[in-house]
């Protein structure tokens, strides 16, 4: 008996297919294929049955030693198809988990969405790894996870890394207006291929864009073309909120495991910048002085700068951002 939800999904798929459209995928991206086999981790969190789905690539050669990788919040485990392929073949067990209300993992309408629950959920995945002392690497979004991470989890970690970390400066203490999570949930709703791909291109791919690059733009436009349109949009919401009220750069000086910094000097991402008076605007966003400013503030770190590079390093460039990241993990 196949249940609606998916009958509707699969009509949609089928639909889309023989028109020739652009995809349309599940709202937990059903459809659409990582390189690497998903494996599911069910767990209860916030009094409900929740599932993180996660990317665990073992090496051929290890050297004993784990990386985990936390996705952007436009980003998905998949994503990191090229650091995890650089990662394996240089002996490091790796491990993608998609967050929780993100890509092929649980979409909860009631959820508390905190850096320390999504960080303590991570923790879950790794404890049932068995994975002990580990390196966390996180880009974007998952920078300030990875910084709770590290706060919350001291003892376990070996290294931190961030990959065009945000929240390096606190937007709404700047003056970015606030937004409801009916506002962001609105302003999701009309999320489009087209506004994905411009967006990106101005602020991921420092102007440039490479047909390789479609393929991301159509894992997220596809989950706003399925039948979970909603859920997505608002987890997207929640989300949002999450990171503009939760700043964590007041606590880069508590974080005492070695921090290496890979920057791609182009980056001008800032969380509601779209709403910011002018003059503000022009001033949010600077990642050549936000990269050194954290890198003054951490007490272990080191700075490597990119500079034509913009705020996906790892998708435009992945071979300078692998050849740091390796170089730097070696020390």
């Amino acid at each position: 008996m196949v249940s609606p939800k998916l009958a509707l999904f699969l009509l949609v798929v089928s639909s889309a297919s023989s028109a020739a459209e652009p995809p349309a995928y599940g709202p937990e991206l059903e459809g659409f294929e990582y390189p690497y086999p998903v494996q599911r981790f069910d767990f209860e969190s916030q009094r409900q049955k929740l599932h993180m789905s996660y990317l665990d690539v073992q090496p051929q050669r290890p050297n004993g030693r784990s990386v985990v990788l936390l996705h952007g919040k436009n980003f998905c485990a998949g994503t990191w198809e090229a650091t995890i392929r650089a990662l394996s073949e240089a002996g490091y067990r790796v491990v993608a988990p998609d967050q929780i209300g993100f890509c092929k993992s649980s979409k909860p309408e009631r959820y508390q969405y905190t850096f320390q629950q999504l960080a303590a959920n991570t923790r879950a995945v790794l404890d049932h790894l068995r994975i002990g002392r580990l390196t966390v690497v996180g880009h974007s979004t998952g920078g300030m996870l990875a910084v709770r991470y590290a706060l919350l989890y001291p003892e376990q970690l070996e290294q931190l890394v961030l990959v065009n970390p945000i929240g390096l400066e606190d937007w709404k203490a700047l003056g970015v207006p606030w937004r409801s999570v009916d506002d962001w949930y609105a302003r999701e709703l009309k999320t489009t291929a087209e506004s994905i791909r411009q967006y990106e291109q101005a602020t991921y791919y420092a102007g440039e864009w490479r047909p390789e690059y479609d393929r991301w733009v159509e894992m997220l436009s596809g989950m706003y073309r399925g039948p979970g349109k909603n859920i997505v949009a608002w987890s997207s919401a929640l989300v949002y909120d999450m990171i503009f009220t939760q700043p964590v750069l007041y606590e880069f000086d508590r974080v005492q495991a070695p921090t290496l910094l890979l920057i791609g000097q182009k980056d001008n991402t800032a969380i509601g910048k779209d709403a910011a008076p002018p003059e503000l605007k022009k001033k949010l966003g600077d990642y050549p002085r936000l990269g050194r400013g954290a890198a003054r503030r951490f007490p272990h770190a080191t700075l490597v700068e990119f500079p034509g590079l913009g705020h996906a390093p790892q998708i435009q460039d992945p071979a300078q951002l692998h050849q740091a990241l390796l170089k730097g993990l070696a020390k």
